[in-house]
């Protein structure tokens, strides 16, 4: 039987009596960060005008991220936030792809996704308001229709709740099931064999597609969705609302033009 109390991060490191303290998740993410910058300073280093080995891996990486970023929010808007992009994808796919080494995801903590959904909807939210001003995230929140403030509002809040909750229902979900799975294969087993055999052997799917194919996929996508959202944030506007505003301002225009020649006239 799987012991259910274990089933939360354990408790690393504890800190005077106990209610400050370190969870396998927080120094998971920590190990992780110090390996990634180490990663990027030394893959970053003594670059060459021609690439090759290290300098061709990372130009290939970079190469992939702004493409990703310039595809979901243009060129321009593209390179301003192809860094953020680039750096949430890589720390998802080492944070989800640590059951590999037989250690608890770090997405698989709650406290982890819910704090990189408030920080991809803190980003869109901050870079909204910088790029219309508070007037135009007003008139876009209202669009077309002023009660649907109300709508979008709630739209918006739910955002940073669903893709937490999508990250780490994933990433646990295929936790558990590995670890009920080989649980019940190694019971299995000694019923005719004092090897787990069955454990050994029909673990390795299970564990290719939660530990390499899953953990892949959901960093894609909890980075597709940041970028898209981000995207529409900064439009501002749906393209017909938009071109229906120019079409009236050039008719305001055109007005203007021909009552100021029929007064010259």
């Amino acid at each position: 039987m799987i012991d259910l109390n274990h089933i939360g991060p354990r408790i690393i490191l504890t800190f005077g009596n106990g209610h400050v303290f370190l969870s396998e998740s927080v120094c998971f993410e920590i190990l992780i960060c110090v390996i990634l910058s180490i990663l990027g300073i030394w893959m970053g280093s003594n670059l060459k005008p021609v690439p090759k080995g290290k300098q061709a891996v990372a130009e290939t990486i970079v190469g992939f991220i702004y493409n990703f970023a310039h595809t979901n929010l243009g060129k321009e808007t593209g390179d301003v936030y192809a860094p953020y992009l680039g750096t949430l994808i890589i720390f998802l796919l080492f944070a989800n792809s640590l059951g590999l080494l037989g250690l608890r995801p770090v997405t698989a903590d709650l406290n982890v996704t819910a704090a990189l959904a408030l920080m991809s909807f803190l980003i869109i939210q901050v870079s909204s308001v910088k790029h219309l001003g508070f007037r135009g995230r007003l008139r876009e929140q209202t669009d077309p229709y002023p009660f649907m403030i109300v709508m979008n509002i709630i739209s918006d809040i739910t955002f940073p709740v669903t893709l937490a909750l999508r990250l780490f229902g994933n990433i646990f979900g295929g936790m558990v099931v590995v670890d009920m799975w080989l649980a019940f294969m190694g019971k299995l087993s000694l019923k005719f064999c004092s090897v787990p055999i069955l454990r050994c052997v029909t673990g390795i799917p299970l564990n290719c597609f939660f530990d390499i194919f899953e953990p892949v996929i959901q960093a894609y996508i909890f980075t597709v969705l940041t970028a898209v959202n981000l995207n529409s944030a900064l439009a501002g506007e749906m393209p017909e609302t938009a071109e229906k505003r120019r079409q009236k301002k050039l008719r305001r225009q055109q007005k203007r033009e021909l009552k100021s020649a029929e007064q010259e006239a």
